[in-house]
């Protein structure tokens, strides 16, 4: 199938001492490229020849503002985006742009359509039918949400407020493979765990939403990728941390930013670019996840995958087992051999393998060949 892989990740730190990794499957926080943690790791007492740790540096520093305006040029230069464009970094976690979105663009006369097809997507409506602004435009609760909507589901209003969906679901393990055609009407996506993993059509898009911990960064910053033109309907009767203009007019930097999350997050930015870009991570990732997906394809119903095969995420492969006990003893015996973060979301049980674009080759290939053995050993 694959080269034997190795037993453990090795490196060594700074100091000299010798740290064991496992291969880390969780589904965010996550794994975050090596190079990338070496590079934090060796700034991390004197950042820019400044004498200080970027925590310790300030927001309004010029050594500071050159890898705030970086990390944003490289954003949209690996999602092919113009002028036109604008990336903000917010806090408050994809759960805060749940509230926001609806608060600024939607209202009684201009619903927000919702496509749910998931638990962060049905959050995201919630949040808009409090505010007596949302709409359901298509669901596959009643199928245990194993598949996206397809797009002839769709009932989009003409005079939308906005289309919303949510690109994967890390829960459920399923992922869109097309981009919703909705017209005029302003097409917003949560991306948080596949932003910048494959290549889209972002022009399609007037705004884009991730939390960065689980594909781009550590926790504590949402990236906010917007046109201007739709920055610019923000409703200024809204508090002014509220109004996605605040944070456009102030270069997301009205309050003091989460600068360390956005640090490591332009070093991811400039990883992904030298390891060539959204093309090449798409076809590690295609290749990551179409290992494992064989296994379980060819395991005789061992491993039962729970989406549906035309909605299978790249990004988070879900599967469960014949039974709990055999479950708990997945997971235990994983992290015996250096495979951490699999347990599956307690909504879904089983497994979840999160091969973001950080995630090695070779730890899908250790996975895989884990479950191999795994399935000799305890099939009846």
């Amino acid at each position: 199938m694959t080269s034997k892989p190795k037993e453990n990740i090795i490196i060594s730190n700074i100091g000299g001492v010798t740290l064991k990794r496992v291969y880390n499957f969780n589904p965010g926080p996550a794994t975050l490229p090596l190079d990338v943690l070496k590079e934090v790791q060796a700034e991390f007492l004197d950042f820019d020849e400044t004498g200080m740790s970027i925590v310790e540096t300030s927001h309004r520093a010029k050594s500071y503002d050159k890898i705030h305006n970086q990390a944003k040029a490289d954003i949209l230069e690996l999602m092919n985006l113009g002028d036109d464009y604008e990336v903000l970094f917010i806090q408050g976690g994809a759960s805060l742009q749940f509230a926001m979105i609806p608060m600024n663009f939607a209202s009684k006369e201009k619903l927000g359509n919702y496509a749910l097809s998931g638990i962060f997507s049905n959050n995201a409506y919630k949040e808009a039918k409090i505010l007596g602004v949302g709409k359901v435009a298509a669901s596959t609760e009643s199928e245990n949400f194993s598949r996206v909507p397809r797009q002839d589901e769709l009932q989009i209003d003409s005079n939308a407020a906005y289309f919303h969906y949510c690109c994967n679901n890390t829960i459920y393990g399923t992922e869109y493979h097309y981009v919703p055609e909705v017209g005029e009407v302003p097409l917003i996506s949560d991306m948080s765990s596949d932003m910048l993993s494959r290549p889209l059509d972002f022009k399609k898009f007037s705004l884009i939403y991730a939390g960065v911990q689980k594909n781009l960064g550590p926790a504590g910053v949402v990236i906010v990728v917007a046109k201007k033109s739709m920055i610019e309907k923000s409703l200024d009767t809204l508090p002014t941390m509220l109004r996605y203009d605040t944070f456009y007019k102030k270069n997301s930097l009205y309050n003091t930013p989460p600068t360390f999350s956005i640090y490591v997050v332009g070093k991811v930015a400039q990883w992904i670019k030298n390891n060539g870009g959204l093309k090449v991570m798409a076809q590690r990732n295609l290749k990551k996840a179409q290992i494992i997906y064989d296994i379980i394809d060819e395991s005789d119903g061992f491993y039962k995958g729970h989406a549906q095969k035309d909605s299978r995420s790249l990004m988070n492969v879900t599967f469960r087992l014949p039974n709990d006990e055999l479950e708990k003893k997945f997971i235990a015996e994983a992290l015996e051999n250096n495979i951490s973060g699999v347990k599956g979301h307690r909504l879904v049980g089983g497994m979840r393998a999160s091969i973001y674009n950080a995630m090695p080759l070779e730890g899908a290939e250790v996975l895989a060949e884990f479950m191999k053995k795994f399935q000799r050993k305890n099939k009846g």
